[in-house]
């Protein structure tokens, strides 16, 4: 255990985890509109989009057009999702800043997911972070089923500590262990966070999570004990790995934000901004959203915390 962190960053994720696994494609335009407006409300930190291949995810495809938009005139981290070292090039070309790699710890998601086994994925993240590393990007990673896997089952805290250190080894400044399934519980959120820092010290930790079995504030309240400052969360509570059988929804962005503030931690993000914003969310998906704060009508004033 350590001291809880006083500040906390959030990643907002709703624009491309969230708007991943929707049956709509919101258009590039409206997710625009939606960016400037998360940015309003605060918000450092977002994802944005994946330079993946659009006949597989084709709601990404307009993650150019989404950085082109953006770019210009935003000091905020805007995020987008790299596989390979194609999907590197792509990002480099269109300007990208902030870049997240993406590798599973697990053989049968990574599979699944990128049709590579861990060690093969991982040899093309090398290659993505030359070219990236060449052109000044900043790089994260997402280790995705770092807890549970949909094909393997549990996975190993020592695996995802070896894993994770070849991300740092790469050049990445900070690895989010994802709880790509949302079936994680805090003792291995403990175990896991505890491996990972034992074997490579030097790296920075966040955490992904889902809330598919309502688990994911309980999580995080275990990761802040350990002193983790950095979550992806997605307003309104959506999203989830087209690739991996029994994902749900994220944490939501507005359910992370009240706990934080209700324990006096900061975050930067105006709750009620965001509030405003998710109906916004909720328009442009068309159906209700499922974080506990979307089911309510309204939070008190009293208690909504800053």
């Amino acid at each position: 255990m350590t001291d809880v962190p006083e500040r906390v960053t959030i990643t907002e994720v709703v624009l491309r985890d969230g708007l991943q696994d929707e049956p709509v494609t919101v258009p590039t335009a409206e997710k625009i509109r939606l960016a400037r407006r998360l940015l309003g409300a605060g918000s450092t930190s977002l994802e944005v989009g994946a330079f993946v291949n659009p006949a597989r995810v084709p709601q990404m495809a307009d993650t150019e057009e989404m950085l082109a938009g953006l770019l210009p005139g935003t000091a905020a981290k805007l995020h987008t999702l790299v596989f390979n070292r194609t999907g590197a090039a792509r990002a480099v070309a269109a300007g990208a800043r902030d870049v997240r790699l993406v590798v599973s710890a697990t053989e049968g998601h990574s599979k699944a997911n990128t049709g590579a086994d861990v060690e093969e994925a991982l040899d093309r993240l090398d290659a993505a972070a030359d070219v990236l590393a060449a052109a000044g990007v900043r790089m994260e990673a997402t280790l995705a089923t770092a807890f549970v896997c949909p094909f393997d089952g549990p996975t190993d805290p020592r695996r995802v500590a070896s894993v994770a250190g070849r991300l740092k080894d790469a050049g990445v400044g900070l690895v989010g262990l994802a709880d790509t399934i949302g079936n994680a519980n805090p003792t291995q959120v403990r175990d896991t966070v505890a491996a990972v820092r034992e074997r490579r010290p030097d790296l920075e930790l966040g955490l992904h999570l889902h809330d598919t079995y309502g688990m994911g504030l309980a999580n995080v309240w275990a990761a802040l004990q350990m002193g983790v400052a950095h979550f992806d969360a997605s307003l309104g509570g959506i999203g989830g790995c087209p690739f991996a059988p029994g994902a749900a929804g994220n944490i939501g962005t507005d359910d992370l934000v009240h706990l934080l503030h209700r324990e006096g931690i900061r975050t930067g993000l105006d709750a009620e901004a965001l509030a405003d914003v998710r109906g916004e969310i909720g328009a442009a998906v068309g159906h209700p959203l499922p974080s506990a704060l979307a089911m309510i009508p309204a939070v008190p004033a009293a208690v909504a915390g800053r």
